[in-house]
């Protein structure tokens, strides 16, 4: 089955605009700090969304109808609002990545990061959630963190970024965050739950970048 063809629009990058491949649209994001840029299916929803605002065409969940019975739905229960929410994209495995943290009741986007060369999900999701420890321990808040990644969850825990990611000139800048964050792991305690985001029940993540 051959895939549906996408066009991207690029809100930030070398060069704005539509473009009708995922090479084009790479040329554009790649080295440029803060890149804001998304697929869509039709070229007439991607030039309606270059014309619009980044913020409102990601993380959305307006569609969402859990497939859970009312049941598990009751036990799983609400999200925790008094919370923030991490997440990472990568195009590609590996490829373009970027993570992000927002607030999890408003979207309010707190920190972003990437994109960065030769990086991959797992390893976005690991630096993404001692982000997040280390924004939320400087504030002294109380605030639990929501990622959606049970495998950033353990590395974490462990203080060990267990990737099989080989490093290189490419992604030199990505590996100084990832030593980074082990460090602050090693030389900083912290009090924050890190609770898993319950995807069936609540739909994508509020930090989700939308660009499945």
């Amino acid at each position: 089955m051959s895939k549906k063809k996408k066009y991207y629009t690029v809100w930030k990058g070398h060069k704005t605009g539509v473009f009708d491949s995922w090479n084009d649209c790479k040329v554009q994001i790649t080295n440029f700090e803060g890149a804001q840029y998304k697929s869509f299916l039709t070229f007439d929803a991607a030039k309606k969304a270059l014309n619009g605002n980044y913020f409102d065409f990601v993380g959305k969940n307006k569609n969402f109808k859990s497939k859970l019975s009312e049941a598990e739905l009751k036990k799983i229960g609400q999200p925790n609002y008094n919370s923030i929410a991490v997440d990472a994209a990568s195009s590609g495995n590996p490829g373009i990545m970027e993570y992000r943290g927002v607030d999890t009741k408003t979207k309010k986007q707190l920190f972003i990061q990437g994109p960065f060369n030769e990086g991959t999900n797992n390893v976005g999701e690991f630096l993404a959630i001692v982000h997040g420890l280390a924004l939320l321990k400087k504030n002294n808040s109380s605030k639990i963190l929501y990622t959606d990644s049970r495998t950033a969850i353990s590395w974490v825990k462990k203080k060990n970024c267990n990737t099989k990611l080989q490093r290189s000139e490419k992604n030199k800048p990505l590996f100084e965050l990832v030593d980074r964050a082990l460090l602050w792991l090693k030389n900083n305690n912290y009090t924050t739950a890190i609770v898993k985001w319950e995807t069936k029940a609540w739909g994508e993540i509020p930090a989700d970048f939308g660009r499945k």
